[in-house]
């Protein structure tokens, strides 16, 4: 999350006094991280009490597409998973436009992220993910995942002249070999459906419980759905897996880390044989999608406030490591 297009409180005041019932805005703060829309906490006070949100600018997505995250969103709240859901304003929407551009405010999650997560918040994380991947069959709309195949044969062109002759070759290579399993009979025959897409530590909360003891953290929810889409369930986990189960060195997978994950996964969702046969595949395509999205935002930045790039020799590594499986 960044801020691209400043808000101050009297931006505001009187848009949520009159249009929401949530009470009288009494503070606004731009949210530090992440790279695609401007966030903000959004504190109200309503019958003396303080109340906390999430307030967005979505400074890429377009209000053609964005039905699709929010509308999942509040799908999976009222289903009991963990996640942000949308407020309506007064008319019962729930995407609004600010400063010209689309905008929505959710609900604020409790509790904090887990950057050095232990093997038991990759077990809470993996029995949550599928619970929200069966949670979202029913769910009316489809939009495919706009950072899958075709974003990546665009974006790549883009950024191979930044690059090394050895990134050039291993970038255009994995990309062949994607392509050529993406039209595959067998990649066809994968399960899919609504997928968060973007699954990393810094997009779930844990609530401590008021203690400094890991132990006693309870899985607080899951944010940030902007980069869902309609996916192959097992792309999605690997998504997880790639963030949740780094080893020390940062790029190969933690056996104990990447087993509780899976084992309580597969406790709710088994996976079936062709989603087993085709995870060391989509370990990798998991891999190829942040570096291409890490290389763009690197290489051809946008002008933010509190924007940081992440550094995409990260995942140039575990790509290395997913291909040595």
């Amino acid at each position: 999350m960044a801020v691209f297009t400043p808000i101050e409180l009297d931006d505001i005041s009187h848009w949520i006094s009159e249009d929401f019932n949530i009470g009288q805005a009494s503070e606004i703060r731009g949210i530090h991280g992440g790279i695609e829309n401007s966030n903000f906490f959004l504190d109200t006070i309503q019958a003396g009490k303080k109340q906390e949100y999430v307030l967005t600018i979505f400074e890429r997505l377009s209000a053609q597409q964005l039905p699709y995250y929010l509308e999942l969103m509040r799908h999976l709240a009222n289903k009991d998973i963990p996640v942000p859901k949308p407020i309506e304003n007064h008319k019962g929407e729930i995407l609004f436009s600010l400063k010209g551009k689309p905008a929505a405010i959710v609900s604020k999650l409790p509790g904090l992220s887990r950057l050095q997560p232990e093997a038991k918040h990759c077990a809470m994380v993996g029995e949550m993910l599928a619970k929200m991947h069966l949670a979202g069959k029913d769910f009316a709309k489809t939009q495919e995942n706009l950072r899958s195949l075709g974003w990546w044969q665009k974006t790549i062109p883009l950024v191979l002249p930044h690059l090394n002759t050895s990134q050039k070759d291993l970038l255009t290579h994995e990309l062949a070999t994607q392509e050529a399993f993406f039209s595959s009979a067998a990649y066809d025959t994968i399960p899919q459906g609504a997928s968060h897409c973007d699954l990393f530590r810094d997009n779930v909360l844990f609530d401590t419980q008021g203690s400094t003891d890991t132990s006693q953290d309870q899985l607080g929810g899951f944010f940030d759905f902007y980069f869902a889409g309609t996916d192959k369930w097992v792309f999605d986990l690997a998504v997880t897996a790639n963030d949740w189960c780094l080893a020390d060195n940062k790029q190969d997978l933690d056996p104990e880390r990447l087993n509780a994950l899976m084992n309580a996964y597969q406790a709710v969702r088994p996976l079936t044989k062709e989603e087993q046969a085709s995870w060391p595949l989509m370990l990798r395509a998991a891999a190829l999608r942040f570096w291409v999205s890490r290389l763009w935002d690197f290489y051809l930045p946008r002008d933010a406030q509190m924007l940081t790039p992440h550094d995409p020799t990260h995942f140039e590594r575990i790509l290395l490591s997913r291909r040595s499986l």
